[in-house]
């Protein structure tokens, strides 16, 4: 299979790394770029268009076809704008632990609003369009199945999020030209943004209608834990 995998929030492509070597050891083709605004010189202003605009191009670039596309977290939302700009390169979408998004409703319209009011906070005091998250959160809510000592390593590399695209309303027009082969990867204990009333499967999975649904054990960071449970579930959601 030819995977492209697109990052989540605070994230770029070389986080990827070790999921990637196992996807390669087992005979599969990767690419994994970074997605606009988290480049390490990203100017941090860019809505959802200018977010997948890198990855839109680096599929152009190396005419790539017949692509897995596999988007992580916040990656919701690049891979489904990606797709509708490029369907005819698309065998199939994977959502990782992903938002899928809806026409008109941007990310913060999907999240408790103790943490929408968070994010805004550090939005404003960072003064230049990117927002962090405290160390606690990522502990605990995002790797808690990592030791302190890898949760801080990873959380000292990790990239201010561009705030404008968490707040950009997706716009689905086109949609309907994407091929309709989708999995939906859930992780178990995955909670980021808390499970129940504000996790993402089902709740969010089940825009996708029609969908291969693979679980795995791991946190949100499971692709960071587990790289090669990682790989091994992310070549059985692409699988025709």
């Amino acid at each position: 299979m030819r995977f492209v995998l697109a990052h989540g929030a605070w994230h770029f492509g070389e986080l990827w790394d070790p999921v990637r070597k196992h996807l390669e050891d087992a005979g599969h083709e990767v690419h994994t770029p970074t997605a606009g605004g988290l480049g390490e010189n990203d100017d941090k202003h860019v809505d959802l268009r200018g977010a997948a605009a890198p990855i839109v191009d680096y599929i152009r670039e190396h005419d790539l076809t017949d692509v897995v596309l596999v988007g992580h977290s916040w990656g919701g939302y690049v891979i489904s704008r990606v797709a509708i700009e490029l369907p005819e390169r698309m065998r199939r979408l994977v959502y990782f632990a992903a938002f899928v998004p809806a026409h008109g409703r941007a990310l913060v319209d999907e999240i408790p609003p103790h943490l929408v009011a968070a994010l805004q906070a550090s939005y404003d005091e960072r003064a230049d369009g990117g927002v962090v998250l405290p160390f606690p959160v990522w502990r605990d809510a995002f790797y808690g199945d990592a030791s302190a000592e890898e949760a801080r390593r990873v959380y000292d590399v990790l990239r201010p999020q561009p705030w404008s695209a968490f707040t950009d309303p997706a716009d689905m027009t086109g949609w309907d030209k994407v091929p309709q082969a989708f999995s939906y990867l859930a992780p178990s204990e995955d909670n980021d943004i808390t499970q129940g009333e504000w996790g993402r499967h089902p709740r969010l999975s089940n825009r996708l209608v029609m969908f291969r649904l693979i679980g795995m054990e791991g946190s949100h960071e499971v692709l960071l834990a587990n790289p090669e449970l990682t790989a091994r579930k992310f070549i059985e959601a692409g699988r025709d």
